[in-house]
């Protein structure tokens, strides 16, 4: 039998995902991966209309609906947003997520964002894959430890700068011009955020920003392409036995590499 392959997406809320990661994803997804979303938090705080049940709901409608369009398996998630802490009854949780799904390539945060959600997300990750082979690591629920082989990559910030305005230079370009119709498809799913980011970020558009960001990072390529996601890959060491860069191997072309410094 082929050896099945999986690559999980982690986000702290609800359309992260969509924004920074979704195109990448469905390359993946091409290319044979079983593809998963997970977001930590549930989206609780993203309306200035709904109830707390109501936008929890909806949020959640939204999600699955967006991970259907590109045919992956969408993990809802178990704390509210803004309460995305790392400690250990999250990470318990997070880890049984990647135990369940047992992927070799996962996606998420930058370790520095413009918010803490991104931030603690993306570290609960970290986490969550290496002890994801640790016996007496105890996830939530109780899932065995899974010994398989793990890539993570960093996506690339919102706006592409941290909190103090800082540009973060991926060192993966990911050409994703052919999915970039489908990844908007995607966050057009997330429709409670369209008045909630006008209200609370004045973006107008979500839509258009989320072209804007991968524009920005298209005309930042070596070999220019119209759009892209941005990546650094996290260090190997205690998430597989030897170094490697799947992401790079799997989608071959579609990929410029602009450093070699963490290989």
């Amino acid at each position: 039998m082929p050896e099945r392959k999986a690559a999980l997406a982690v986000g702290a809320h609800p359309d992260d995902v969509e924004f920074t990661m979704a195109g990448t994803l469905a390359l993946l997804a091409d290319a044979g991966y079983e593809c998963h979303i997970h977001t930590v938090a549930n989206g609780n705080c993203g309306t200035a209309t709904y109830s707390h049940a109501e936008i929890i709901r909806l949020r959640r409608a939204e999600a699955e609906a967006a991970a259907q369009v590109m045919g992956a398996t969408y993990h809802p998630g178990f704390v509210n947003d803004i309460e995305i802490y790392y400690e250990d009854s999250v990470l318990r949780k997070v880890t049984a997520v990647v135990r369940e799904v047992q992927p070799q390539i996962v996606l998420t945060h930058s370790p520095i964002d413009y918010m803490e959600d991104h931030q603690n997300a993306c570290r609960l990750t970290v986490t969550a894959c290496f002890c994801r082979g640790m016996r007496n690591w105890i996830s939530d629920p109780a899932l065995p430890p899974t010994p398989q082989d793990i890539y993570l990559y960093h996506a690339n910030p919102h706006s592409n700068r941290d909190p103090l305005r800082n540009p973060i230079i991926p060192t993966h370009y990911v050409d994703i011009t052919a999915k970039i119709d489908l990844k908007e498809q995607m966050l057009r799913c997330h429709a409670t955020q369209k008045e909630w980011l006008d209200v609370s970020q004045g973006m107008d558009s979500y839509l258009a920003a989320m072209r804007d960001i991968c524009a920005e990072l298209g005309a930042l390529a070596p070999h220019v392409v119209p759009y892209a996601e941005g990546f650094r890959q996290h260090l190997h060491v205690g998430m597989s036995a030897e170094d490697g860069d799947p992401l790079a191997d799997v989608l071959a072309a579609g990929v410029q590499v602009t450093t070699a410094a963490s290989r």
